[in-house]
C-alpha cells in the first residue's frame, strides 16, 4: 500500500474510533454490497427492460428523501414507558 494511503486510512480509522483492519473490512464491506446492488440492478434491467428516465428520476428523489429523514432519525426526545 503507498505510504500516504496508509497515513490516510490510518487517520480515519483512528477518527471512527476502529482498529485500522477493522476500518478496511468496513470499506470492502460496503465496496461489495455496492458491487451486488449494481450486478442486482444489470440482472433486473436484462429481464425487465431498462430503468426509464422517469424512474431513474423517481429512484433519485426517493433516495434524496430518504437521507433527509434519516438525519432526524433518533433526535427526538425518549419518554419513559
Amino acid at each position: 500500500m503507498p505510504p500516504d494511503l496508509d497515513q490516510e486510512v490510518g487517520a480515519a480509522a483512528a477518527a471512527d474510533g476502529e482498529s485500522y483492519s477493522a476500518w478496511l473490512a468496513g470499506v470492502a464491506r460496503k465496496e461489495l454490497l455496492v458491487r451486488a446492488g449494481l450486478e442486482a440492478v444489470a440482472e433486473f434491467e436484462l429481464a425487465e427492460g431498462v430503468f426509464t428516465d422517469a424512474e431513474k428520476s423517481d429512484a433519485r428523489e426517493w433516495a434524496s428523501d430518504a437521507l433527509e429523514r434519516s438525519k432526524d432519525v433518533g433526535t427526538a426526545p425518549r419518554r419513559s414507558a
